[in-house]
């Protein structure tokens, strides 16, 4: 397949330089150049978060993360979020995510035949450019790395004790998909890496909004506990190594 991400005026490897040394003004007058994609909503959403990236708030400390705003087309978001999977049930809240693995969802290809809205969502993400892109942007290596993508709809007394992503996940970025202003303290919480985990901040909890790192040994993240009034919708997007165990749940 031909890549997806080719910007007639300048290729996405060479934007993030540009973006190192300042010129977003100019950064941005390219990118409103057409640009040519496998498909028009795969080429909006790569466009619309390449542009989002570059304007991202990058913070570094504890590490190095990025928060996002209007990450996606914003109606392109609001189809992911409209997607009719239903909230999972009789969940084990004990702090970790795999406790629940039988109920999880994920853009694979099942899901991607079924729906359209992930299909479009890994061809913007599955390519060459886009890899190099964002190993240009945070240094993550990406060049084998397999796209995993979770759709996660947290309810109740849902929590996540601190921790860090495991060594084969390459790359981490969380797509937030819920506009209930009820929800709005519902971020990913970010922590120091002393052995009590201090809170340093909470990602904001806004819709189309994004959170992004490379995982290390001391990206330490989680969500304390606290009343979740609604559905806490998002995305959770990893390159992930090649020997990944569990084949069904990638974007291939």
């Amino acid at each position: 397949m031909r890549d997806l991400l080719h910007f007639e005026a300048i290729e996405l490897k060479h934007v993030a330089k540009m973006s190192l040394v300042g010129e977003r003004k100019t950064l941005m007058t390219m990118l409103a150049e057409p640009v040519i994609l496998a498909s028009k909503q795969a080429n909006e959403i790569a466009a619309c978060f390449v542009r989002s990236f570059l304007l991202s708030d990058e913070k570094a400390y504890p590490y190095r993360h990025w928060l996002m705003r209007h990450a996606l087309p914003d109606p392109f978001a609001r189809l992911l979020a409209a997607l009719p999977f239903p909230a999972p049930d009789r969940m084990t809240h004990d702090g970790r995510r795999e406790t629940n693995n039988t109920k999880r969802i994920y853009f694979n290809r099942a899901h991607q035949r079924q729906f359209q809205v992930c299909a479009d969502f890994v061809e913007a993400f599955n390519s060459t450019s886009m890899r190099e892109f964002l190993h240009s942007m945070t240094g993550a290596d990406l060049d084998d790395a397999l796209l995993r993508v979770e759709y996660c709809q947290d309810t109740g007394s849902f929590w996540l004790e601190p921790h860090t992503d495991i060594s084969v996940k390459k790359f981490t970025m969380l797509i937030y998909l819920s506009d209930d202003p009820a929800l709005t303290n519902c971020g990913t919480d970010i922590y120091d890496a002393t052995p009590d985990h201090t809170l340093v901040h909470t990602a904001p909890y806004a819709f189309n909004g994004g959170l992004i790192f490379v995982p290390s040994a001391d990206t330490w993240h989680g969500f304390h506990r606290r009343d979740i009034n609604g559905i806490r919708k998002s995305l959770i997007v990893n390159y992930v190594a090649p020997d990944w165990r569990d084949r069904w749940e990638l974007a291939e």
